[in-house]
Parts: C-alpha cells; structure tokens; sequence
C-alpha cells in the first residue's frame, strides 16, 4: 500500500552533500551486503541515490526502499574510502529516522526479539553498547539505535533474538556454508574454516576471488560482522563435519566497536578447555589479533594457522 507524502526533515540537511557524491562505486569493494548479493540497491551507492531521490520527490517512498535504506551493517567501511568524505553512515541513520517515524515497519538488517521466547534476563540490553535495547515491561529495540552488529544473538540464552537478514552472517547460513565446503567431494584439501571480523579485516573483492577459483582451497573464510558473534556451536559444527582446525581474528581489545572481541577471547579460551576434555587438541582452534585493515597480518596468521593444523594432522574419529 503506498504510503502518502512523507517529512523528511532529518535528510533535508543533506541535501546539499549528496550533489558531491560522483557516483565513483569505490564503496562496492567494501560492502558485505553487495558483496553477497551483487545487487546495485544493497550497495552504498544505490543507497545513497535512493535517498537522492526521495529528497527531490523523484522516488515513492515505500516498503522496499525503507528496507533497502535499513539493510546496513555500519562497518563504515564504505565511508572511510568515500572519495568525497561524505558521510554516509550517518545519512543512512538519517534515512531511516524519517522513514519509521512517517510509519514504515521494516527491520532490515536490525535485530529483532521473540517475545514469546524472551524470558527477560536483560543480558542483551546489559550488552548492547549502542544502547538500542531497554526494558519498558518488554524489551524494546531502538531500529534507529541498532547497529546490527549481532552481537545480542549469542548471548541470548533462549536464543529469542535473530536478525532477519544476514547476507551470510547468521549462524544458520555460516552452518550451511561450512557443510558446503568440508562436505564438497570436490575439495579433497578442505582443512579449515577461518571466521574473519569485519570491522578488523574484511578480504576485499581480490582476496574473495583468488580463493574462491582455488579449485580446490584448504581453508574457508566467513565473514562475521562482529567476533562476538562466532558462536561455540558454529565452531563446534566445523569439527563436526570434519574440520582439522578452526580460526577466529579479531580487533584488538581496546578497538572493537562492539566489545565483542571481550566475549570472544572469554568464548575461545572456554572452548580451548572444553575440547581438550573430547580428546581435541587447543591448538586446534586460535585466536588471532587483526588490526583494521591489516592485511599482511590476516595472511601471516592465516598462513601459521594453517601450518600448525597440518603439522597435527586430521583429528581422529572414533
């Protein structure tokens, strides 16, 4: 149903800065959604010419474009390589502000509750460092707040939380990945899964590439989009379909965005323990400290990772 002519007071500032967007499409390289979907709309230059239009009445704004504007994991890594320094994160926050006040209810990529499940511990409210979840009789999420890091997933004990849309980042999708690529009879090297944090290295476009025409690669990246996000069971799923070792990288502890990387160090350090009790040696699943952006030093401990798993073997099955 169309919705009738909307404010948009929050983006009207904008109106200016988004005449100095050239359209350039640097920002696709570095967009996890378009990455995942190659579809113009999911990639911060469509998005910001959606916006573009609904400023200048040339775009109806409906369910879909509210959808599109909501679907962001504000890694802002299409912001900090913007050749005209806009910034985009925060126009997208714009957007969304005005389109859910004129009374569009979409999630995007934002976390949403079962209230059914829900059992009001209030762990993901404790957590959230965006301060978009409170307690008002119910738990309440703040779609604006909400950065869609993910994060409130793992640490709900009665798993009530999901995210509606992943792009490849949901437990369930990483699950079906993770079986795709160990259980492929085509990948007689298939060794390891190697869960990549995308505020602290996120393979760009080259990378994905030269290992996806690896006819036959040794290692699977998935990207996360916050190490806290990397469940124990996910991890435990990889050895389970016959994984010889497992890889986290994370930020460094005083960098993440989300404090995830605290739960994740607390989360491998637990699981070193509990595997070492099933005869798995802790060498088998590591952590690695990631700098923003350092490539070099996701390769290196990449390549040690590796080295290690190969020197201990494939893990014996009962």
């Amino acid at each position: 149903m169309n919705k009738p002519k909307i404010k948009l007071n929050r983006l009207e500032k904008w109106k200016g800065s988004l005449d100095v967007c050239i359209r350039c499409g640097y920002c696709f390289a570095h967009c996890p959604i378009y990455k995942d979907t190659r579809w113009e709309t999911d990639a911060p230059r469509g998005k910001m010419t959606l916006i573009y239009g609904l400023i200048n009445g040339e775009v109806e704004p409906t369910d879909y474009v509210a959808e599109k504007l909501l679907e962001c994991f504000y890694c802002k890594r299409c912001e900090n390589n913007c050749s005209s320094s806009l910034p985009i994160t925060q126009i997208f926050t714009d957007a969304q502000a005005d389109l859910l006040e004129a009374g569009f209810d979409v999630k995007g990529t934002t976390s949403v509750t079962n209230r059914g499940q829900c059992t009001l511990c209030l762990e993901c409210v404790r957590l959230c460092k965006h301060e978009a979840r409170s307690y008002d009789g119910r738990i309440v999420v703040d779609t604006v707040k909400c950065q869609s890091c993910g994060s409130c997933i793992d640490s709900c004990p009665r798993m009530a939380i999901s995210m509606n849309l992943g792009f490849g980042t949901n437990p369930d999708e990483m699950r079906s990945e993770i079986t795709g690529f160990l259980k492929d009879d085509k990948r007689k090297n298939a060794k390891a899964i190697v869960f990549c944090c995308n505020w602290s290295n996120y393979p760009g476009f080259q990378v994905a590439e030269l290992v996806s025409e690896d006819p036959d690669p040794e290692y699977k990246i998935l990207v996360t989009m916050c190490s806290g996000r990397v469940q124990s069971q996910v991890i435990m799923e990889a050895f389970a379909q016959g994984a010889w070792g497992v890889l986290v990288t994370m930020c460094p502890e005083d960098k993440c965005e989300h404090d995830g990387n605290v739960r994740t160090k607390m989360r491998i350090n637990s699981l070193k323990k509990a595997i070492h009790e099933l005869g798995i040696g802790p060498e088998r699943v590591q952590l690695e400290i990631v700098e923003k952006g350092n490539q070099k030093q996701f390769q290196d401990g990449v390549k040690k990772f590796m080295k290690e798993i190969k020197d201990a073997g494939p893990l014996k099955r009962g």
